[in-house]
C-alpha cells in the first residue's frame, strides 16, 4: 500500500500543477470509499483555490481557500490509490471503472483519485485548523527534527513488541510502511525480530538515521510501486529495484553475500540477513 514515500512523492507531483489554482469542478462516481465521501463535497470545494497542500503521515491536507471561506480536503491513498495529473488533452482522459473522483480546475487539468480497492479517503475538515480523528493521535513525522533515537527509545521503554512491528506503529512513528521497515532495519544492522524494549540507545539513533535516509532515498526514487501505484504523472516508483533486503528471500546479501531469510510477522512478510542483523 502506498506509504510515507509514496505519498510525498504524490504530494510533490500536485504541487506545481494545482497550487494557486482555482477548483471549477467536483465529479464523485463512487462515494464508496473506506469513509464514504461526503455528500456535499462537491459544494465545498468548488470555486476554492488550492493554497497549498501539506502531508501528516500518509495523508494529505489540501489546504482550500474563497475569501474567508477556509477548510482542508483530507485525501488518503489506502491499500491501492493513486492521485493522476490528467490534462485536457490526455488520452486516458475518460474515466475508467476504478476512478472515483475528478477535480477539475480552471487550468483544464484534472486531478484523479483511482482506487481499485476502495480504501482510500476523500474527507472535508472546515475551519482554518487541521485538526481530525484521523491525524489527531499520530506520531512523530520521521524527517523531522522532532524525530531521533531518543524518541524511539523513550516509547520503546518496556514493551515487548517487536522492533518491526514497533516502528510501523503510526503512533510511534509515522509511514514507516513494511518494506522501508525491513530496509532501514537492515540498513541499523537490527534484527526484525528482536524486542523493541531491548534495543540499546545507541541502536535506536542508529535504527532513526536508518530511517531517515532509506525514507529519503525512497522519495528520491519516486516511492516503491508493488502493485497499483503509481506517481502523478503515470509513471512508477523504482525503490523497489534497488531494495537490500526486501522481496528478495533466497538471494545473496548485498553486503555479505549470505542468503536472505522471509519470515511471517503480524500478517506481513519480514526479510532480513542473518549475518548482518542481530
Amino acid at each position: 500500500m502506498p506509504e510515507l514515500p509514496e505519498v510525498e512523492t504524490t504530494r510533490l507531483g500536485l504541487l506545481p500543477t494545482v497550487l494557486g489554482q482555482r477548483i471549477a469542478s467536483v465529479t464523485v462516481r463512487d462515494r464508496r470509499l473506506r469513509w464514504p465521501i461526503p455528500r456535499n463535497l462537491a459544494k465545498q470545494l468548488t470555486g476554492k483555490t488550492v493554497i497549498d497542500i501539506a502531508r501528516r503521515g500518509k495523508y494529505l491536507l489540501w489546504d482550500c481557500r474563497l475569501d474567508d471561506a477556509r477548510g482542508y480536503l483530507l485525501s488518503h491513498l489506502g491499500m491501492s490509490g493513486s492521485l493522476r495529473v490528467i490534462n485536457a488533452d490526455d488520452e486516458n482522459l475518460l474515466p475508467q471503472k476504478h476512478d472515483h473522483l475528478d477535480i477539475g480546475f480552471d487550468s483544464g487539468v484534472t486531478i484523479r483519485y483511482t482506487d481499485p480497492r476502495r480504501f482510500g479517503a476523500m474527507l472535508w475538515i472546515a475551519g482554518p485548523l487541521p485538526a481530525h480523528a484521523l491525524i489527531d493521535a499520530l506520531g512523530p513525522e520521521p524527517l523531522s527534527g522532532e524525530f531521533g533515537g531518543a524518541h524511539l527509545q523513550a516509547a520503546a521503554k518496556g514493551r515487548s513488541v517487536s522492533v518491526k512491528e514497533f516502528i510501523m506503529n503510526s503512533q510511534v512513528v509515522v509511514g514507516v510502511g513494511n518494506i522501508y521497515a525491513s530496509e532501514s532495519l537492515f540498513r541499523a544492522g537490527i534484527h526484525p525480530g528482536r524486542s523493541a524494549g531491548k534495543v540499546s540507545r545507541p541502536r535506536f539513533v542508529r535504527l532513526a538515521d536508518a530511517i531517515k535516509y532509506t525514507l529519503q532515498k525512497a522519495i528520491d526514487a519516486g516511492g516503491s510501486s508493488l502493485r497499483n501505484y503509481v506517481q502523478t504523472n503515470g509513471e512508477l516508483g523504482y525503490f523497489q529495484v534497488n531494495a537490500c533486503v526486501y522481496d528478495r528471500a533466497g538471494l545473496p546479501c548485498r553486503v555479505c553475500q549470505t542468503l536472505i531469510r522471509t519470515f511471517r510477522q503480524g500478517q506481513r512478510s519480514t526479510y532480513f540477513c542473518p549475518h548482518c542483523q542481530k
